[in-house]
């Protein structure tokens, strides 16, 4: 934590608003959805359709001089609203016609968000953020956002760690559990799994707003499609399914390895003097990606925060092994 405090006086201004800004973003969506999965075991597939609610409906009311602090809830509250609607299909499927459930959402917002003119502008417009203030300070610079994203992220984070010692948490483990067994032991499936769908969908759509004044500045339709949804199902799913970790980590992969990979092999091929064909070198740091996902997967299943946990455990007793934790 204290590294990320410092990170806009330790290191260069590109690394952190093109490395660091995104990645806290990311990270948030990210808990967010992972309150829903690993908390409640509910799939979701729609994701990026609830950060798009909360980014246009929070940009709207920016524009129209709605204070910041409003904004975001108003954002929030918004996604969670539309977003509890379908989560109701919960109540009636689960599994995989629960995961279609939630990509119908997705192809309806934004088909919804493309061809209504009033909300988007149109397919192809973008719609440009203004310059806002939150508590009376100016967002307009990037050590001001970034500590902005880095406030939210944190809030989210300390929520996410807190809410499993409650009694929403505890109630929301017996539903992932065996949800008819959590039924007869009297928690009620139906309120908590509408519970979980309200809360994730308003952190989602508060994330919503802070990618798209923070980060973004300017929205448009295609960057909120189906893709948006499966690179934060990714984040949850390598990152550990329960974890508050994991998202970090799971986010920090998906950001951040087909970065250093396409690096690697363009150093790699300038050193011996190799050359590629456009279409191959493009395509293969995404296949080295795709296959370093699937490698975690089978090699780890409950994803980086338990190789993590693993390396940790392991450094806390070496070089006694019969040493306790």
């Amino acid at each position: 934590m204290g590294i990320l405090l410092a990170a806009p006086f330790l290191f260069d201004r590109l690394y952190v608003t093109g490395y660091l800004l995104p990645w806290l973003i990311w990270s948030s969506a990210a808990l967010g959805l992972n309150l829903l999965m690993g908390g409640a075991g509910q799939v979701h597939l729609g994701y990026g359709a609830v950060m798009a609610m909360g980014a246009y409906g929070s940009v709207h009311l920016v524009r129209f001089g709605a204070p910041l602090e409003l904004a975001m809830s108003a954002g929030g509250l918004i996604s969670a609203s539309i977003g509890i609607i379908f989560g109701a299909a919960a109540l009636r499927v689960k599994g995989i016609y629960l995961a279609m459930a939630t990509l119908a959402m997705q192809s309806i917002v934004d088909f919804v968000i493309a061809q209504t003119p009033a909300i988007s502008g149109g397919a192809l417009a973008t719609l440009q953020a203004p310059p806002v203030r939150f508590l009376g300070i100016s967002l307009a610079g990037e050590r001001e956002t970034y500590y902005f994203a880095l406030a939210v992220c944190a809030a989210v984070t300390l929520f996410m760690l807190n809410v499993r010692r409650t009694s929403f948490g505890r109630a929301l483990a017996a539903v992932r559990e065996k949800d008819y067994a959590a039924e007869i032991l009297g928690v009620s499936t139906l309120r908590y799994k509408l519970l979980a769908f309200w809360v994730s969908s308003f952190i989602g759509g508060v994330v919503g707003s802070v990618l798209a004044i923070c980060y973004l500045r300017a929205i448009s339709p295609d960057q909120f499609h189906l893709d948006l949804s499966i690179q934060i199902l990714a984040m949850v799913i390598v990152g550990g399914l329960g974890s508050v970790v994991g998202p970090f980590f799971g986010a920090a992969l998906v950001l951040f390895a087909p970065i250093v990979i396409n690096n690697a092999l363009g150093d790699a091929l300038s050193t011996f003097g190799l050359s590629l064909p456009i279409d191959l070198r493009a395509h293969l740091p995404l296949m080295a990606y795709g296959a370093l996902v699937i490698g975690f997967l089978l090699y780890e299943p409950y994803g980086l925060a338990k190789i993590y946990s693993n390396v940790r455990t392991y450094l806390l007793v070496w070089p006694f092994r019969h040493a306790q934790r």
